[in-house]
């Protein structure tokens, strides 16, 4: 069975001491991912825990207790690294090149959660350099290229943000509007060159949350020919179940069109898991419930934006 995630915190798991090798019993692991043809977009998540202001914050967003978070250069490179050593013992195939993303067994695609950590957005030919082609413009946080979904000013994208989508477009790097604020997506989806992404997020349609895309949010993602990556957050769902996702799944591809759903587990970054929904196993069921969808779901759509990323 051929899956995309489009995000799973393997390197921030890692460094929280957590096996994510031969782990079997938490949402993911090398072991598990064993079980598919896989392509996991690996989060690059470097953020030290902190307790403070932003973490009351964001703890009344997500309605229990949460990290606030400062930002780390070298936690960045701890966490690149981490993934370069996974693909020199042979666990995964690191995804450098086109001709990767064909190769059996466990490939990861590097994903930056955030781009707090790059001093400005020349920094992003340095990410190419990494491999990193998938580039989230925030988290929970505004900085200097945009405005995030926890903004009380969204002011939307920032000069230098411009500048940064607009090189990350001829770099063949992936835009990812997961934790952006509306104006920030709207704003990018009207400049990009390329299909933009929400590598995990949810319909605000079916739940009224911050982190959810409203109607018009999904349908300037579905203009850029993107996608959107369904989520496990189980404060995003309507239901905290896998038929939670589903519901999730089904509003899009029936609303918008099945090209442009996708899966985003945000597995090893979440606390709590949907009933039903509790590892990457659990995928085979979800599988079964998409009417006839699964392989647009679970595969082909996240595979058409990536690859035409790797176009020149």
């Amino acid at each position: 069975m051929k899956i995309v995630d489009l995000h799973q915190d393997l390197a921030y798991s890692n460094q929280m001491g957590r096996d994510v090798i031969e782990e079997e019993q938490k949402q993911s692991s090398i072991k598990m991912l064993r079980n598919f043809d896989s392509l996991i977009f690996g989060s690059i998540f470097p953020h030290i825990d902190t307790l403070n202001d932003k973490s009351h914050k964001l703890s009344n967003l997500y309605g229990r207790p949460t990290r606030g978070t400062s930002f780390s250069f070298s936690l960045f490179l701890d966490q690149v690294k981490f993934y370069y050593y996974l693909d020199r013992r042979g666990y995964i195939t690191l995804v450098r090149r086109k001709e990767d993303l064909e190769k059996p067994g466990i490939k990861v695609l590097l994903s930056l959660e955030g781009a707090d950590v790059l001093r400005d957005y020349e920094d992003i030919y340095l990410l190419k350099e990494l491999h990193v082609y998938n580039l989230g413009l925030t988290w929970n946080y505004d900085n200097k290229f945009a405005s995030s979904c926890m903004s009380n000013k969204d002011y939307g994208l920032t000069d230098e943000g411009e500048e940064l989508v607009k090189t990350a477009n001829s770099l063949g790097i992936i835009i990812d509007l997961a934790h952006a604020g509306k104006r920030t997506l709207l704003d990018v989806a009207s400049i990009s060159k390329r299909p933009i992404i929400v590598s995990h997020g949810n319909a605000r349609k079916l739940k009224d949350h911050r982190r959810n895309l409203d109607d018009e949010e999904i349908e300037a993602i579905v203009k850029t020919n993107g996608v959107i990556g369904v989520t496990a957050i189980v404060e995003t769902l309507r239901e905290p179940t896998i038929n939670g996702l589903v519901e999730n799944i089904k509003y899009i591809g029936e609303s918008f069109g099945w090209e442009y759903v996708a899966i985003g587990t945000d597995f090893l970054g979440i606390q709590k898991v949907p009933e039903g929904f509790e590892n990457v196993m659990k995928l085979r069921e979800l599988s079964d419930m998409l009417d006839g969808h699964s392989e647009e779901v679970l595969w082909k759509n996240a595979m058409r934006v990536i690859l035409k990323h790797f176009e020149t």
